[in-house]
């Protein structure tokens, strides 16, 4: 007779804990009510504790300057394991980072798993509660990108610079603003009636090359530059935000 094995594998977790000197004295979040916090949860949920990593007095602002915080993620990654923090702000100050950090352990086969807010991935609802966090994330990020469109596309229709580089077609005024280049608007305006007779991008820089029209460089422009161009003069040509008279 086979005898199967029913025995389920054991649970693992990873704990995670920081503060910095003044946090310590001012808000009575030690490292040690940390570390009792997550023993606790791990003794009480059955989970067995892999090790606790410690960053002291280090600041929360930036993930990569805190080498205990990177061993902890390798860890649970590695080990498919929870990474368990007293609360989110011990491991992140932006949730939004902490959601993509929670990202990286699903994609491992790992957990997170936060005890002040009461996240817990390793459960259903806690999986159900993380997806609609980065549900809610995404919608946050989808909304600055559009407004950050719209309000590129308003600077460039005051005549105002964005980004290092200055695209093609324009150049920089005196006055610090940008303005229409002459001799790259007529080498736009030929791209775009040579697209429209259907010649193919690379041709179109060989046709422009004759033309007297090459790139900043000297050389003849490529056909991604060329496809850069046409599809920004398009874009230009139906978002571009006019003033109202």
């Amino acid at each position: 007779m086979i005898r199967h094995n029913t025995q389920q594998a054991p649970r693992r977790a990873v704990g995670y804990i920081r503060v910095s000197t003044e946090e310590q004295a001012t808000e009575g979040i030690s490292l040690d009510a940390q570390r009792a916090k997550i023993e606790a949860w791990c003794r009480l949920n059955e989970f067995e504790l892999l090790g606790i990593f410690a960053d002291e007095g280090i600041s929360a602002k930036r993930a990569d300057n805190r080498p205990e915080l990177q061993r902890a993620l390798a860890k649970a990654c590695r080990a498919k394991a929870a990474l368990v923090v007293f609360k989110l702000d011990r491991m992140i100050r932006c949730t939004r980072d902490a959601i993509d950090i929670a990202e990286d352990l699903r994609k491992a086969g790992a957990d997170l798993v936060s005890l002040s807010e009461r996240i817990d991935t390793t459960s259903p609802m806690g999986e159900f509660f993380y997806v609609l966090m980065a549900a809610m994330a995404q919608l946050e990020r989808r909304q600055i990108g559009e407004r950050t469109k719209v309000a590129l596309a308003h600077i460039r229709a005051q005549g105002g610079r964005v980004g290092r580089f200055i695209e093609f077609g324009y150049r920089l005024g005196t006055n610090g603003k940008l303005e229409p280049d002459p001799t790259e608007q007529t080498a736009i305006r030929a791209m775009l009636d040579l697209r429209a007779q259907g010649m193919a991008y690379a041709k179109i820089g060989e046709e422009l090359e004759t033309m007297g029209h090459v790139g900043r460089n000297g050389q003849r422009l490529s056909a991604k530059v060329i496809r850069s161009v046409i599809r920004r003069a398009h874009w230009h040509a139906t978002n571009t935000i006019r003033p109202q008279p």
